[in-house]
């Protein structure tokens, strides 16, 4: 007898495929037996394949709508692979293209918002709502009450390679360039570097290129700071989380990852970012938030700060 063939959408962004493991997990262990397909953007690719409870991996190009070829062609593969049913964790408007695309004669049961599918969740966009309790409940309408917070074991890379202090704290001060008004100013976490570094705590700057500014400006100010400019993935980030005394950042991707391996957290958000969606969940995490953050001093931030 043929397998179930069960697919599951989600396309990003870092933090919301993150929150996303926990239901990916739960999906797993409801259709143990299921061939269970991963629908995301090149970029989660490696992510993907490591959660390690994926038989098959598609990659969407997601294209645009004038590039009708890429579409049919996205149409043809999902038919092909006769999936019974479909959770969609994106739960986008172009996800839910993709279920009329695939079209409602093909009797796929479809876990989503879109309306007419078989396992409707209905809320109210733009929500307030952070994503693991919509995820959770958009589950408990698809019969999957068990819904454990993501379990990221699996990102367990090495650190032998980084000669790292006995007391550290991760300090995340960039963000997407696109966003970059969700960053508290450099010359803050330099002053908290600083502080940091004379209570015996050495600050480790991660982040890509795109904050290649912010911490070169770090560092300037506080040579004691350890540099890890675009040399950490994903995987090391959580196995630095795991080892640091605490971490401060503002609001983007990696901040949900370190969150997510209990070390003490300190988040900075923006009112208009909407934390109570957004931000990092969990006893190890405060969030620090104002209108402006020009406005959140250096001396409240390092009050806040279990040493």
């Amino acid at each position: 007898m043929p397998k179930e063939q069960v697919l599951i959408i989600k396309l990003g962004a870092l933090g919301d495929f993150i929150y996303s493991i926990g239901p990916m997990q739960a999906i797993r262990k409801h259709h143990p037996e299921a061939v269970l397909t991963l629908m995301t953007r090149q970029s989660f690719h490696e992510l993907g394949r490591q959660i390690n409870i994926f038989d098959k991996i598609i990659i969407d190009e997601e294209p645009k709508i004038w590039e009708l070829l890429k579409i049919f062609r996205l149409r043809d593969i999902l038919k092909s692979k006769n999936f019974s049913r479909i959770y969609d964790l994106q739960t986008s408007d172009r996800t839910n293209f993709y279920y009329k695309l695939i079209g409602s004669r093909n009797r796929i049961e479809w876990s989503g918002i879109v309306r007419g599918c078989s396992h409707y969740h209905h809320y109210e966009r733009p929500t307030l709502i952070h994503t693991q309790d919509r995820q959770r409940e958009q589950l408990r309408i698809a019969g999957i009450v068990d819904v454990a917070e993501p379990d990221l074991s699996f990102m367990d890379a090495s650190l032998k390679g980084f000669d790292l202090p006995s007391r550290y704290a991760l300090i995340v001060a960039g963000s997407s360039p696109k966003m970059k008004v969700k960053r508290w100013p450099a010359q803050n976490y330099a002053k908290l570097c600083e502080i940091l570094s004379q209570s015996n705590i050495i600050p480790i700057l991660i982040g890509g290129n795109d904050d290649t500014d912010v911490i070169k400006s770090i560092v300037n100010t506080c040579p004691t700071a350890i540099n890890l400019l675009d040399k950490t993935t994903i995987f090391h980030i959580a196995s630095l989380g795991r080892q640091a005394r605490l971490c401060i950042g503002n609001d983007t991707g990696p901040m949900h990852i370190i969150a997510l391996t209990k070390c003490p957290t300190i988040a900075i958000f923006r009112t208009a970012s909407f934390p109570e969606k957004a931000a990092p969940r969990g006893n190890n995490v405060k969030l620090l938030i104002k209108e402006k953050l020009s406005e959140l001093s250096v001396e409240e931030v390092a009050s806040s700060i279990d040493l």
